[in-house]
């Protein structure tokens, strides 16, 4: 089930951000200081336990958090599942939540991130022109957008 996160999911939500990050970030940024060092799972903990962004983050709960999915306004900020839960739905699960629940109409991905595009893309987003970069990285982020259907 999709629920709203609470500070109990905080040890978990950590987790997965720092090892799934961990596993699909470094070969692209290529900065061990960064997934090694600055990405520890007590910081990163201490950050998201903080109101302003527990209060919009959902997680897949089936006894055990397997994903969970940051929004804010119509925006997906993040949206991140176990590696050891991925390929079961738990994604689609998540972001067809997030549009039918808060109608969503865009997120962020980085570009070289194919592997996410592709799964935005299935689920009714599409590229656009814009682009930015990742703060901090010489590294793009593209803007997605939700694909509306007129009748």
């Amino acid at each position: 089930m999709i629920r709203k996160a609470t500070i109990n999911d905080i040890s978990r939500i950590a987790e997965i951000l720092v090892f799934v990050k961990r596993i699909k970030f470094r070969p692209i940024f290529q900065d061990d200081d960064f997934s090694f060092n600055e990405l520890q799972v007590l910081s990163v903990a201490k950050e998201y336990s903080q109101a302003e962004i527990l209060d919009h983050i959902w997680v897949y709960d089936d006894s055990i958090v397997k994903g969970l999915i940051h929004i804010e306004g119509k925006e997906v900020k993040e949206l991140y599942v176990d590696y050891f839960f991925q390929n079961q739905g738990i994604g689609g699960k998540l972001i067809e939540f997030a549009k039918k629940e808060h109608d969503v109409n865009y997120l962020w991905a980085i570009e070289k991130n194919t592997d996410a595009i592709r799964f935005y893309e299935t689920h009714g987003f599409h590229l656009t022109d814009m682009k930015k970069y990742e703060e901090g990285t010489t590294e793009y982020l593209v803007m997605m957008e939700r694909q509306r259907y007129e009748d």
